[in-house]
Formats: structure tokens, sequence, C-alpha cells
């Protein structure tokens, strides 16, 4: 009997011991205890990580030598905090929020140019720490650098502060002021927040490259809604608060100015038509090449790349970029040669992800990748052999590494995967070595450094990552008729022939984002031993099939995401006689969990319960980078926002349907949640809502991840 409550928390009979979902939640998702963040120093002589125990999100710093292949510990919290509990500021928690980080420790680390210097933070001091004796030096800063990095020429180590840019001098130990007059509202070196939630881009300063000026971010965010987050469970303290652009409304005023390293003298500004773009994306100033910027206009259709002049900030374009739709934003490009005579380039004008070569003023060259590959993220090019390494999806379920000489066609890298993978590499160009992140369906992460002419294997990082104690039994598949749609189908592993078995449809369906890869994924195995069929599919917007598939989502979410869940459905179902489609759940995360609540409301014949977690409720709430890319802006598309929020959708519930939000969210907010059970229960529709308290879109916590996959496994159960 389904209760009409609007708050309902419940358990069966106490939670089941469950050693896997404890485990995977005791250990991050299996993730603690691999290295992070992986550099290589030029010289090729060693290889920099962080990492954290088995069950610890405390991450430290090590080092493996790539000679010997020998790994020791660099630096540890505990060494330099001496017993003192680290302390993170609101601004640093958020930092980490937007970059999806939930360890703590050393989180980042700076490596400088030649490899003979890092530079971390901890409980808001800076810490220098020299090879090859790896002393550590504290560094006389003021409180909570920000974003440490070295100038090029290894002398200094700059870094955002209270508002501005500072840099310390490491000869001397003493700090200099770069910028003057910034505050928390407007602040100097530090990236808006639609630069970190929506742009992938972090850093809000930019050393040039003969290390006498510094390019930096003034980002004015007073013209911004003051967002308010306060915890409930301790009405006694006051509340943080966050400048948040809604969609429609303004945004944060960004412009690029330039300034003497030494800190003396009035900053030069760039000037642009920031009327017509207002959106600052990207800013390379990268070695032998010119200062240069990547603007937008807000509708996301058109973006101008130029040359900055950083004598006079006047601007000279280099090229124009426009579409129907929108533009896909990628950070690694335009990604410049050494000797400045020319860049590398995406564009998706063909059809689909295409990586061109274009001459110091912009002119089109050669396409080195065709569309047909979808290219993404470029590896790095290394300017002695002529050589562009990149990652590809041959398919849109795995991702392989690529190399291309000029004139020649593109050759995948065989790095001893016998099964296809999801595989991420980075360049070291002056070392000549790949590092390389791989997994697939079966394995979980491995990371290894490799010489990049040859690909002989110089070293594996070494993990103390606890392994999962099964192994999953998912396989992917394209079902249906052309266009195939992936799935992604997870059976229990004590599976009864001829039962038929409820099924969990896993979503997240939103554009830059996959569900169905070559990815091994203990949770999803977790949740089919319950007794279930987990399926996920990618629906058209995901990423890795080209414009004409990412594109029918445009000023409408809510028709071709579920309408393809659907169809997956049906097309397998066809395939795997197991899957009873009378008693089918859907549930996700973030976006998915904005598609879990919409696909019930919209498709009860089909879904008969959701988990629809942290969901987005009304796109005029959410922030303006990422609703007005796909949407529009709500005064041009009314029809398309009310037909795409959840507001409207809610008189039309008639299953069960569980809210899950963190309170302290700052990505998707509570109120959104609260939005929602408002219009339900105010139109007479039954449901049930979990609220987390002060926990963020992310729950790292351990017993609470135990206690939420319980909680959702228990209203499947129940509903289904």
């Amino acid at each position: 009997m389904w209760i009409h409550a609007v708050v309902s928390l419940w358990m069966a009979a106490g939670p089941p011991q469950d050693d896997l979902l404890r485990l995977y939640a005791e250990t991050r998702r299996f993730h603690s205890g691999h290295p992070v963040a992986p550099k290589v120093s030029r010289d090729g002589a060693a290889a920099f990580f962080l990492r954290a125990g088995p069950k610890s999100a405390t991450q430290s710093l090590f080092m493996t030598d790539l000679s010997t292949g020998q790994t020791r510990e660099v630096l540890s919290p505990e060494a330099l905090l001496a017993g003192a509990k680290e302390q993170l500021t609101a601004a640093e928690a958020a930092r980490l929020e937007r970059q999806r980080i939930s360890a703590r420790g050393f989180t980042a680390f700076s490596l400088s140019k030649d490899g003979q210097k890092l530079a971390v933070t901890l409980g808001g001091r800076l810490y220098l720490v020299t090879r090859p004796e790896m002393k550590v030096t504290p560094l006389h800063t003021g409180d909570t650098p920000v974003d440490p990095q070295f100038s090029p020429d290894g002398a200094s180590v700059a870094y955002a502060r209270a508002g501005d840019v500072y840099a310390v001098d490491l000869a001397s130990n003493r700090e200099r002021r770069i910028t003057r007059g910034g505050t928390d509202a407007v602040s100097h070196g530090l990236a808006e927040f639609v630069a970190q939630e929506e742009m992938d881009r972090f850093s809000g300063y930019w050393w040039s490259p003969d290390s006498k000026r510094i390019a930096f971010e003034e980002a004015d965010n007073r013209p911004l809604e003051p967002f308010t987050i306060v915890d409930p469970m301790h009405p006694e303290q006051s509340g943080n608060v966050f400048p948040y652009p809604r969609a429609g409304r303004a945004n944060a005023v960004v412009r690029l100015g330039i300034a003497g390293a030494s800190g003396s003298g009035a900053p030069v500004w760039a000037q642009w038509d920031a009327a017509k773009y207002p959106y600052l994306t990207t800013v390379r100033w990268s070695e032998g090449a010119p200062l240069t910027i990547l603007v937008m206009n807000r509708a996301q259709s058109e973006e101008a790349l130029l040359r900055v002049d950083p004598a006079t900030g006047k601007t000279t374009p280099l090229l124009t970029e426009t579409s129907g739709h929108w533009l896909n934003l990628d950070q690694s490009f335009p990604l410049w040669k050494k000797d400045g005579s020319g860049f590398f380039w995406k564009t998706a004008r063909n059809g689909g992800a295409e990586i061109e070569l274009r001459d110091a003023t912009g002119a089109l060259t050669a396409s080195w990748v065709p569309p047909t590959l979808h290219p993404e993220s470029p590896t790095g090019y290394d300017d002695a052999a002529g050589a562009l390494y990149f990652t590809a999806a041959p398919d849109p379920t795995r991702r392989q590494p690529y190399r291309v000489l000029k004139g020649g066609a593109p050759e995948a890298l065989s790095l001893g995967d016998a099964q296809p993978a999801t595989v991420e590499a980075e360049l070291e160009p002056e070392a000549g070595v790949l590092v390389v992140t791989s997994r697939t369906l079966r394995t979980p992460l491995a990371t290894s450094v490799s010489r990049a002419r040859d690909l002989q294997k110089l070293a594996d990082l070494p993990t103390v990552a606890i392994p999962p104690p099964i192994t999953p039994t998912t396989e992917i598949r394209a079902v249906g008729p052309e266009p195939r749609l992936w799935v992604a189908l997870t059976r229990p592993r004590q599976l009864q022939a001829g039962k038929k078995y409820p099924v969990l449809l896993e979503v997240y369906g939103g554009p830059t984002w996959q569900l169905v890869t070559h990815t091994q994924d203990p949770l999803r195995q977790w949740y089919a031993d319950q007794g279930f069929i987990v399926v996920s599919v990618d629906n058209r917007g995901t990423p890795a099939r080209g414009s004409d598939w990412e594109k029918p989502i445009h000023h409408d979410f809510s028709k071709v995401i579920v309408e393809d869940q659907v169809a997956g459905l049906k097309a397998l179902a066809a395939q795997v006689p197991e899957l009873d489609l009378q008693r089918v759940g859907v549930h996700g995360w973030s976006f998915g969990g904005y598609l879990s609540a919409l696909a019930v409301m919209e498709r009860p014949d089909v879904f008969k319960a959701a988990a629809a977690g942290a969901p987005v409720v009304d796109w005029r709430d959410y922030d303006t980078f990422y609703t007005e890319r796909y949407l529009g802006v709500p005064g041009q598309n009314p029809a398309g926002y009310d037909q795409s929020s959840l507001l409207t959708w809610a008189p039309r519930l008639e299953r069960p349907l569980l809210i899950i939000h963190g309170t302290a969210d700052d990505n998707v907010y509570f109120f959104h949640s609260l939005k929602l059970a408002d219009a339900l229960f105010r139109a007479g529709r039954p449901y049930r809502f979990l609220p987390l308290s002060n926990f963020t879109h992310m729950v790292p916590e351990p017993l609470v991840t135990e206690r939420l996959h319980q909680s959702i496994a228990d209203f499947f159960r129940q509903t289904l």
C-alpha cells in the first residue's frame, strides 16, 4: 500500500549486512588508494602523484623513480599538520566541490617547469618541496593561498588570496602583491562560478612564458543573486552566501587584465566586444605563443578566438565559429606549437568533432583528425616528432589513445588492453612519455608511464586500492534500429533461469556525460544482486556520436531523452526475456535525478517508480552557462522551459516517487526539491522525501553512502 506522506523515512527490518556496499562506501567507490593527478618531470626521471590509503580520504604526495620503478612517499599531511586539524574555508570547500574532489590532505600540487620544485597547500599554508633532497620549506604568504602556480623560470610561485593575485619570491621567501583592489565581490585571479562549474576552467590567472607578466581575470559578482546555504541541523549558525547566476538573469561581469609580475604599475585591460561576447571561456599563454583568449556570446552559438597584445590590450581575431544550435567547449584548445607557427583547433562545423591545424594568423592549414573518429581532448603535441597525441571514441562506449603525424592517418595506440577500455592519457613532450590511466568492465583503474615513441612501459604507478571483491556481470550492447542505442546490462550473479526480474533503469541522460562505457561499476552489480536487472541507456543528447545525435535536445529536454530510454528498454527486452517491463523503476542523480522524475511523470505506463537524487526541477533556477546553452534564454523560449520543468508535470504523478537531496547542495540547490515537494503536495500527489542533512551535491561520508543505497534498494523492493 502506497503511503500518502510528505516525508517517509523507512527501513524494512533494519539495514542488511552487506559487505560489498560497505566496502564500496568505505573506499570511496573503490577509488581510494589509486594514484591521482600524476605528473612527470621534464627530465623524465620521476613521476609524482597523490594517493590516499585504501580506506582513507587523506592524500599524500608520492614519487616513482622511472629508472628503477621504486616509489616512495615524499610528503604527508600528518607531517605538516603535526597533530593539528585541517580546516577549510567555505570558499576552499566550494572550489573542491566544483572540481568534484572529495579527498582531503593534498588535493593538488604544482610542478615547476624544470621539474625540480613542487608546491602544495594544506591548512591555509603554502609549502615548497625541492628535489632531490625533497626538502620542505614553508613559504611566507598570507592566509589561504589558492591555485599556486610556478612562474616558468621557477623563481616565484603565484596564487590568489583575499581577492587579489600575489607571488612569493623563492630566493628571499618574501610575498609581493601583483594586483590591487580585489574584494570578495570583485575578485582578481579567481575563476567565477560558471567557469568552474560549467566551463571546466578552474584558474583565474596565467603567467607569461617569460615570467614577466601575469594575465588575470577580474570577476565582478555584484550583479548576481546572493544565495544563502544554512545547516538546518544548526539554526544557531549563520549561513554561507554564494553569488549564483540563474538562467535568464545576470552573470558575473568578467574582464582580463595584464599586470607586471613585479607588482608595479597599473594593469593593461584586454579589449574585446564584451557586450557581444560576455563569456571569457579560455585563456592560453603558452611557451612560444601569444596570449590567446576564447570568448563566447551568451547563447553560446558564436565564439571568437582572439590574439591579445599584452602591452596595449588590443585584440586581433584569429577565427570565429558559429552554430545554429550551440558550440561545445573544450579547454584543451587552442593547442599552440612551441615555435608559435600555428595551433591545433577543434571544430564541429562538418557534423562532428574534428581537429585541424591553423597557422599563426588563424588560417586553416589542414585537417588532422576527421569527425568520423570522434576525437576528444588532445593528449599533447610532440614538437620534435611532429606528432599529435589524442583520445577518441571509435565507438561511444570506449576511449582509445591515438597518434597522428602531418599528412598521415591517425594510428590507434595499443597499450596492452585485451578488452575494450576507457583510456585517459597525458603526454609529457620534453620527457617523451605518456601517462596512461585505463579501466574496463572487468578491471579497475590502472595507471602507468610508457615511452611515447615505442609505447614501452617504464613503470606502473602503484595502487594500494582494495579491489572489488566481485566481478560485475555487466555487458554492453547496441540495440534497436539505426541509429542504434547503446545500453549496459547487469544481471544478478545468482540469475535463475526462466525467471522474470524487475528492472532498475539507472539514468543520467544529459549532455556531456555517458553511463554506457567500458568502466567497471561494482555498485551496479550490488543493485543487481538485490534482485533486479540493472540497465542504462545513452539517449540522444549524450556525447561521442556527432552533432546530429547531440542536437535533438535543443530547446526542450522533455521529449527525446524519455523517448530514447523507453525505446532502449523495449529493444533490449526483445533480446533479454528476463526483463520484466511491467516492473521498471528508474533512478539517477543530478540530471539523472531530473530524468528519473520526468520519466515517471511523463510515462507512468512504462515506469512504475522513481528515485530522483538532487534533481533540477525548474531550469529557470539552474545556472546560465549550462542551461542557456541547451534551452536558450528563458524569455526567448518560455514554452521550452515550461515543457522541460518538473513543476509542469508534477500534477500528473501517479507512481511512487522518492526525492533525495542534500541540504547544502550549491550546484543544484536544495530549494529545487522543496519546489517539487510543494507542487506535488498542492496537487494532492503522494511522494517520499529523503533530505541529506548538510550534504552537498556529493555524498562522500561512508555511512551515509551505505544508508543511501540501502534506502533506494528498499524503496524499489517495496514498489516493484
